[in-house]
């Protein structure tokens, strides 16, 4: 515990600093410096808050056993056992919330995402299925007060996606949706389904979050563009040209389709940002699975071919394998209320966190 209140020691130094860096009029006058230190020190606030706090509950548990040393009167006496009693309780609760405050967090977790969801196994049952997790997402992106746009779609002639890509922005979006990477299946009576019976579909969600000011060159010879004529909603104006434009970075096999702005090269140079977010993410998850596999940690780590998730409509049913949760409200999941699930995930991987730095 001593190392971890040098580092504390460290954090509360470091705010001190932002605070007098902050109130400088040259900081103020430099809007972006004074605003990436405003974020660094919301960032470690709570941190610090809790520290002073246990800092004082310690003070107050030391006077009190230099009190009790001395002779009091047995009302006075049982009062400072009875302060003591809850002064050590909120120590026990700081020094727990201290703990997770200062476990590594994931360097990703502050950015927005992008997210793809396919249709896999059932057919225009699993194009449908892939619709449902696009509008439950949706309600969820809704409630956190985030910004949804659909960059790409690949509609079914019976409402469903065979892909639909969205750029998810706001506060902490990676950081809540991580653990959406994987296999969802889903377990129900399909419309076309005539006899009743329960078929089992799937849909597959990748979760990549956007890195800023991606360094990589891509080479114009690897990357084959087509254009086309975009479909869907948008006026007459957006099916008279051939404005949607395709790429494949040939060496990957990345693809990114765009349609959604007025012209092509607009929708050239949306396509062109989004191919390099990918390809990036490309190279920097196979880097990842090497080094999972390295350390053969790689279970449970939300691989698209995973099934993490069942969705079980008849029993109004949700399964999350990884953490065998199960929840007997369904209809409630689909329509965006998703936070019992992503606050197991969350507690979950704090807990193995706090083992490997228990055992690192």
């Amino acid at each position: 515990m001593d190392e971890m209140f040098d580092k504390l020691q460290a954090v509360a130094d470091r705010y001190e600093e932002l605070n007098e860096l902050m109130s400088d009029p040259e900081v103020i006058a430099d809007s972006d410096r004074f605003m990436a230190l405003s974020k660094e020190e919301g960032s470690i606030r709570e941190t610090v808050t809790k520290y002073r706090r246990y800092r004082q509950v310690m003070t107050e548990i030391n006077d009190d056993n230099d009190l009790l040393r001395e002779k009091l009167d047995p009302e006075m006496e049982a009062m400072t056992k009875d302060e003591l009693k809850d002064l050590d309780e909120e120590k026990t609760q700081l020094e727990q919330e201290i703990t997770v405050l200062m476990l590594p967090s994931d360097p990703n977790d502050d950015k927005n995402i992008i997210m793809e969801i396919h249709g896999a196994a059932g057919g225009d049952e699993a194009s449908l299925f892939a619709a449902d997790l696009f509008n439950m997402y949706t309600r969820y992106a809704e409630r956190q007060g985030w910004n949804v746009e659909v960059i790409d779609e690949n509609a079914t002639e019976v409402g469903g996606f065979k892909e639909i890509v969205l750029m998810i922005t706001g506060e902490k979006v990676y950081s809540k949706l991580k653990f959406e990477n994987g296999a969802h299946r889903v377990q129900r009576v399909p419309v076309t389904e005539s006899a009743g019976r329960v078929h089992t579909s799937t849909a597959t969600v990748g979760v990549m979050p956007e890195y800023e000011d991606v360094d990589i060159d891509l080479d114009p010879k690897d990357i084959r563009t087509d254009v086309f004529r975009s479909s869907g909603a948008g006026g007459q104006h957006i099916n008279k040209t051939s404005s949607a434009v395709r790429m494949t970075h040939l060496p990957t096999g990345v693809v990114v389709s765009m349609q959604d702005q007025r012209s092509q090269q607009q929708n050239r140079a949306k396509a062109m940002e989004i191919l390099k977010q990918r390809v990036y993410d490309y190279y920097a998850s196979r880097e990842q699975n090497e080094y999972d596999e390295q350390r053969k940690t790689a279970v449970g780590t939300g691989d698209r071919s995973e099934r993490i998730r069942t969705y079980n409509f008849p029993q109004n049913r949700v399964t999350d394998h990884r953490i065998n949760l199960t929840l007997n409200k369904l209809d409630r999941v689909m329509n965006g209320e998703l936070d019992e699930i992503i606050e197991a995930l969350l507690l979950n991987e704090q807990a193995k966190k706090m083992e490997e730095l228990n055992h690192g």
